[in-house]
């Protein structure tokens, strides 16, 4: 089996649950670690960020590229009460 590295830190739970979610859909095998530590209740998560992304190095290019993709989509905002619309 190949190692596993560090690829990218996540900001947050919505980006890695997203970005779990186009990985397994291109078949890119991946782990997600977050940095949440229940004796400390996340407080780490605000400086280092939610966790992040690891894999074989030779997905890297691939996983980034999903990433920056990610990250480059438009934000919807969403005032109190009403419900996202389908793209």
């Amino acid at each position: 089996m190949d190692e596993f590295k560090k690829i990218a830190v996540l900001d947050n739970m919505v980006e890695a649950n997203v970005l779990d979610s186009l990985l397994s859909g291109q078949d890119i095998p991946h782990l997600m670690r977050t940095y949440h530590d229940s004796a400390y209740d996340g407080i780490f998560q605000g400086s280092k960020g939610w966790g992040h992304v690891e894999a074989p190095e030779e997905y890297r290019k691939e996983i980034m590229a999903v990433l920056q993709d990610l990250r480059n989509r438009p934000k919807k905002k969403i005032r109190n009460g009403d419900k996202p619309s389908p793209d």
